[in-house]
């Protein structure tokens, strides 16, 4: 778990703010079914601004990520569209890590023919 909170690499830096941009997500919902469930409208103000804070943070994070990774133009499109629906931050972040887009947090990498190969840890 404390390995999740190490911040020192641009992939590691993707996947947390990936994480955080879900459950601002989660609590903007929860706050708008409060909202409109109860009629308290200030119950969307406060996940609001996290989760616009945690948006802005994410395609920042995904940009950089992008270019110190080297991705595809394909790549970067799906990861800066990945934040638009509620927890596909999350899914793009696993489905980068299957396909060896993280660097040193992807399942394997690209060898020199093309093929996938499993990282040995």
């Amino acid at each position: 778990m404390t390995d999740f909170f190490d911040l020192s690499t641009p992939a590691r830096r993707f996947r947390f703010i990936a994480v955080v941009e879900a459950i601002t997500w989660a609590l903007l919902l929860v706050g708008m079914a409060v909202k409109y469930g109860a009629g308290v409208d200030a119950a969307t103000m406060v996940p609001g601004a996290l989760h616009g804070a945690a948006f802005l943070i994410y395609l920042a994070a995904a940009l950089h990520a992008a270019v110190r990774l080297s991705w595809t133009p394909k790549v970067t499109i799906l990861a800066l569209v990945a934040s638009l629906p509620p927890f596909f931050t999350v899914w793009f972040e696993q489905w980068a890590k299957r396909n060896g887009h993280l660097g040193e947090l992807s399942d394997s990498v690209a060898d020199d023919d093309g093929d996938r190969d499993t990282l040995k840890v």
